[in-house]
């Protein structure tokens, strides 16, 4: 049998092998205790017996010497024969004290203890009552006890008091007695001690530890069901209904496993789904954007298109000269450029990036959508105010999907701006404000129009998608929800504040990118 230090038997054993010694102690203690008490006892009965017995031989000896004068007197012969009589008691003292307070006789050599036994007289005589009585201290079986044991009692002739008769015992060998007797004890209780505690552990591996070790090893490894419950271990016992239940938590618990399992994989897939839906809708809008854009570019390539035809004819003439030839081909130039510009900035924003994280200057990208922006019909009446402002402006996300959600908002601002209602609303002057600042990590854009605002019931679901108050036709209900999925996804976000008939203002924050957060 193997104990490891640390085990369950281990800790089992040692509480056993407490319990049963320090009851066995215990129990010993108290056998002791009452085996004192009881020897003491009879010492005290035999003492008085023995003062009883002295008494009567003092009254005879009296009534046959013809002491009718009630003094005692008493020979060297008799008092030999009263010491025999003491030291048969196993008592080591005595003393007899006349009436009078003279001493008659003593037992033993005088000397300065027997002044208690004196004491003891003294309070008989003036008593008339028997007295036992302790004195000194030494060491008993467990304990400090009393060292001696006096008894006195009153001598008595013709129903005359004539004096008092003590003795006087140690009782060291009683204590010496009990303490052989106890080491014999102490022996037979550590020999049942250990039979006791070899009996209960052959019965506690037997019940306990090996069908807890079976357990421990069904939880460790627990692909065979059949070997939870061994043709050996009753189903009626506490562990066989133990086992009974494990198996069965088991087999729930691979059962919910695969379950789980499932469910992760379908949870899985439909987040693909989820994502791929909203890179189609993002992608979607921006399609949408672009071709609401594509609208006011085909407006702008017309007039220089009519200037380039222009120029074509003239350089057709043969009567040009080289430097007038020079001139209208540099103009020429310039226009294509100038379409080629706005052509590529459409297709710049239409295009997707390749890179899902970038570091992107915020101030040059407001920058570069409002010049794509100003050619376009919309933008004709309205002054855009520029109040770039931040000291630091490089934010992390890809520059076309910030690209777009400024769009959105500037597009949306221009179609509240254009939508006033009222004939003094279309002579109030449209301004749109860009402003950044710096805000605890993050670089603030915000977009403050002049339009028609926004009532509060209607602001609580202008980020959901699909939600319009555009005419149908004008609006997909998509790009302030756009711009929420991107911005959330980059760890910013997007607010709007607005009172009605006061135009409104969105607050964009984006979190500044870690070449941001160290520009000074």
């Amino acid at each position: 049998m193997r104990f490891r230090l640390y085990s369950l038997r281990t800790g089992i054993v040692a509480c056993l092998c407490l319990l049963i010694v320090s009851a066995m102690l215990l129990i010993n203690v108290v056998m002791m205790r009452l085996a004192e008490r009881d020897l003491i006892e009879a010492r005290g009965r035999a003492g008085r017996l023995l003062v009883y017995g002295i008494g009567r031989m003092i009254e005879y000896e009296m009534a046959r010497r013809g002491g009718s004068r009630g003094r005692v007197r008493l020979d060297v012969l008799f008092g030999e024969k009263i010491e025999r009589f003491v030291r048969n008691g196993e008592f080591s003292r005595g003393l007899m004290v006349s009436a009078a307070g003279r001493r008659a006789f003593r037992i033993g050599p005088w000397h300065e203890d027997w002044q208690g036994l004196l004491l003891c007289c003294e309070e008989v005589l003036k008593s008339g009552q028997p007295l036992v009585r302790f004195s000194g201290k030494t060491w008993g079986v467990t304990w400090f006890r009393p060292k001696h044991l006096q008894v006195c009692g009153p001598i008595r002739y013709e129903d005359r008091l004539i004096g008092v008769a003590a003795v006087e015992a140690d009782l060291d060998p009683v204590y010496q007695g009990l303490r052989k007797s106890e080491r014999v004890v102490l022996g037979y209780i550590f020999l049942n001690a250990a039979i006791l505690v070899l009996f209960g552990i052959y019965l506690l591996s037997r019940t306990v530890i090996q069908p807890i070790r079976k357990l421990v090893t069904i939880t460790e490894k627990f692909d065979e069901w059949d070997s939870l419950i061994s043709p050996n271990e009753s189903c009626k016992s506490e562990f066989g209904q133990l086992f009974r239940s494990l198996k069965m938590m088991l087999k729930r618990l691979d059962a919910n496993k695969q379950e789980l399992e499932d469910h992760i994989a379908s949870l899985k897939k439909a987040n693909l789904e989820v994502k791929k839906a909203q890179d189609d809708i993002v992608r979607s809008e921006k399609m949408a954007t672009a071709g609401r854009l594509a609208t006011g570019v085909a407006h702008e390539i017309g007039n220089p298109l009519g200037i380039i035809l222009g120029y074509v004819e003239l350089l057709k003439r043969t009567d040009l000269s080289q430097e007038e030839r020079k001139d209208f081909l540099g103009r020429l130039e310039a226009e294509v450029t100038r379409i080629h510009q706005i052509i590529r900035e459409l297709l710049d924003f239409s295009r997707s990036s390749g890179v899902e994280r970038q570091h992107t200057a915020v101030h040059e990208l407001i920058v570069e959508t409002v010049r794509m922006l100003q050619p376009q019909p919309m933008m004709a009446e309205i002054e855009i105010r520029q109040s770039l402002n931040a000291e630091k402006d490089v934010a992390k996300g890809a520059a076309d999907q910030l690209k777009q959600v400024f769009l959105n908002v500037i597009i949306n601002a221009a179609d509240a701006m254009a939508d006033t209602g009222s004939p003094a609303e279309e002579k109030r002057s449209k301004v749109l404000a860009i402003e950044t600042a710096n805000q605890d990590g993050f670089i603030r854009v915000t977009f403050t129009d002049t339009g028609c605002g926004i009532s509060e019931e209607v602001q609580d679901g202008v980020f959901d998608p699909f939600f319009t108050t555009k005419e149908p036709g004008k609006g997909t209900g998509l790009g302030l929800s756009v711009c929420y999925t991107i911005l959330k996804g980059l760890g910013g976000a997007i607010s709007v504040d607005s009172t009605p008939g006061k135009g409104a203002t969105v607050i964009i924050l984006l979190p500044l990118s870690e070449e941001g957060r160290h520009k000074s």
